[in-house]
C-alpha cells in the first residue's frame, strides 16, 4: 500500500511541473500574450510597407501578396514569378520571359534576388 502511494507521489512530482508549463503557455496564448513568436499584426504591418528602392521585394522569397505590391504585377504574373524560382539575379525575370524588358526597366529598382 505504501509503495503505491509513494509511486503515485513520485509520478505526480515529475509530471506536475510539465503540466504547469503547458497550462501557462496555453493561458498566455488564450489571453494574447506573446510567447516569443511574432504577432500576425506585426507581420502584416511589415508586409504593407510601400515598395521603394529602400524597401525592395525579394523575388526569391516574397509571398504572392508581397509580389502583387510591385507595380504592374497581378495574380497571374505573381504566380509565374513564384513558379520560376530560384533566380540568380533579378534580370532573370527578363531572360526567362516572365517580364518584358519595358516592365523590368520600370521595376528593377524595386526588386532584388537574394540568394540563400
Amino acid at each position: 500500500m505504501k509503495r503505491g502511494v509513494i509511486h503515485a507521489l513520485l509520478i505526480a512530482a515529475v509530471l506536475l511541473p510539465a503540466v504547469g508549463v503547458c497550462v501557462a503557455a496555453e493561458s498566455k496564448a488564450a489571453t494574447g500574450e506573446s510567447t516569443g513568436a511574432p504577432k500576425a499584426a506585426e507581420k502584416s504591418a511589415k508586409a504593407q510597407k510601400p515598395v521603394t528602392p529602400d524597401n525592395p521585394v525579394d523575388i526569391n522569397s516574397a509571398s504572392k501578396a508581397q509580389l502583387k505590391r510591385i507595380p504592374g504585377v497581378d495574380d497571374a504574373l505573381a504566380d509565374k514569378i513564384i513558379a520560376g524560382r530560384p533566380y540568380l539575379s533579378k534580370a532573370h525575370l527578363v531572360t526567362r520571359n516572365i517580364l518584358s524588358g519595358v516592365h523590368y526597366a520600370q521595376v528593377k529598382d524595386l526588386i532584388i534576388a537574394r540568394q540563400k
